[in-house]
């Protein structure tokens, strides 16, 4: 495995105790920089991108084959901590063993060049990869799943198992579309395509194709020029923090938002089908909000019987020390549906009545279905989350770098404001005096050797993977420490 040896910087850990990983043995003790980020072999190699594909948005080029662990290796030979980790979707680090050999696997080979048309052709043996993989930590109460190609994807064929549902219902479960359903739905008029809706929040993100962008309510940017269904959107509380120091302002904020999430639920224009809520509203700044404001979400959606869609886009899969985000909320009973990708490796949604599923065939089809070969690597993932006990460490190592980030936030309290996610795993953020402070804040990071990332107006967010230790916590705490201090 290559490493940067040679370095301009070098992160000595407090103490100058330095831990090898727990499984990764050959991962870097330590960040090296040896040019800026990015430097000039990312830069050449951004332009050469740029010729043929969009590089606009690119933070620098990685060289993945020499990444290791935690560490992500870039173009110029820069070893950076990565607490960003592919926005959140590289579950157990880079060049993991055991996926390398899931990978060189015959069950592999044969679903990566064998690609089914899974809908209408399964393998063999696609039964038993749903069964052992994403079945076995399918969420509580959930027996059944749908497997798509990405967050955005598992979102709108969510949508659509909703929309299916609302008007099989209402026209009575079992019952043949009239003539009249038939015709209008192929020029797009009622009652073949009904006006109904899905209920998003302010701040909100849930992907980029039609559907899903029109429940995004995170930044303009991500909605310009694009046309959108006329759904509404409920307020999401806005938190003080710490908490237990704003316990009354925030029970009346939250309060406030579930009449008004009540009375537009129950006012809107067209029939509204499903909501769709995040457990932390991710891109668009790291929103919380209590476990009773879920719980009483679950109960207005049961009470107006209107579907509840939990998108575990972002938060699924360990982060926040619990494997699906809203255990954290012991609902009574659980979501009609909870979308799922990223950490996955795959993409679908989870949902447990099984009238969600269409009784005629190709209303919920496209060509692949999901990916079976992503749905090895998902299994393999989930077995070394498993094993490994690695959603239990990263509550542990959470708790522990939240009380560290405390420590920080009372030295430089301008730049850590609002500091979030206790008992959240490693899922915390915070915010910055200001947009423009952020961006330099990261800026410098990423020239003292960590990639992190941000969102909403002007807040940092922490994404480590599970396989993020104590002693990364550290070497984290080391680096976001000097780049206050500059």
């Amino acid at each position: 495995m290559l490493r940067a040896s040679r370095t301009t910087t070098r992160v000595a850990t407090r103490l100058g105790a330095r831990f090898a990983s727990t499984f990764y043995p050959n991962e870097p003790n330590a960040p090296s920089v040896k040019t800026e980020v990015p430097g000039p072999e990312s830069k050449k190699a951004m332009e050469r991108l740029h010729k043929v594909w969009d590089s606009s948005a690119a933070n620098f080029v990685v060289d993945y084959y020499n990444s290791e662990g935690n560490y992500i290796r870039d173009a110029d030979g820069n070893m950076l901590l990565d607490v960003y980790a592919q926005i959140a979707s590289n579950a157990i680090g880079y060049n993991h063993p055991k996926l390398k050999e899931v990978a060189r696997s015959d069950e592999s080979v044969n679903a990566l060049i064998n690609r089914s048309a899974t809908g209408n052709f399964p393998g063999t043996d696609f039964s038993e990869i749903l069964e052992k993989g994403v079945m076995a930590v399918a969420p509580k109460g959930m027996n059944h799943v749908w497997t798509a190609l990405s967050g955005s994807d598992a979102n709108e064929t969510a949508f659509k198992a909703a929309f299916i549902y609302h008007q099989d219902k209402k026209r009575g479960m079992g019952k043949d579309f009239s003539a009249e359903e038939l015709e209008s739905s192929m020029n797009n008029q009622k009652p073949g395509s009904p006006e109904l809706s899905i209920l998003s929040f302010e701040s909100s993100f849930h992907g980029r194709t039609f559907g899903a962008l029109s429940c995004t309510r995170s930044k303009p940017i991500h909605k310009l020029d694009i046309p959108a269904f006329n759904w509404p959107k409920a307020p999401f509380p806005h938190l003080k923090y710490p908490l237990e120091d704003h316990v009354k302002e925030n029970a009346e904020e939250e309060a406030r938002c579930l009449a008004e999430f009540e009375r537009i639920l129950t006012t809107w224009s067209s029939p509204i089908a499903a909501i769709i809520v995040e457990p932390v509203q991710s891109e668009g700044g790291d929103n919380h909000a209590s476990p009773k404001f879920f719980q009483e979400l679950r109960r207005i959606t049961h009470k107006h019987d209107v579907l509840m869609i939990v998108d575990e886009v972002q938060t699924g899969v360990g982060a926040t020390g619990k494997f699906w985000a809203h255990e954290h909320w012991e609902l009574d009973t659980p979501p009609d549906m909870v979308t799922f990708s990223k950490k996955a490796q795959t993409a679908g949604y989870y949902f447990s009545n099984p009238e969600l599923r269409p009784r005629l065939p190709y209303r919920q089809f496209n060509t692949w279905c999901g990916d079976a070969s992503k749905l090895i690597l998902a299994r393999a993932i989930y077995d070394e989350v498993t094993k490994n006990g690695l959603v239990e460490k990263t509550a542990q190592v959470g708790d522990y770098l939240f009380k560290e980030l405390e420590g920080l936030q009372k030295k430089y309290p301008d730049m850590i404001q609002n500091l979030r996610g206790k008992g959240m795993g490693t899922f915390i953020a915070w915010d910055a005096a200001s947009p423009s402070a952020r961006d330099a804040f990261l800026k410098k990071c990423k020239s003292n050797g960590l990639n992190i990332g941000g969102c909403g107006a002007q807040t940092v967010r922490l994404r480590p993977m599970l396989v993020f230790e104590q002693s990364h916590a550290n070497v984290l705490i080391d680096i976001l420490s000097k780049s206050l201090a500059n």
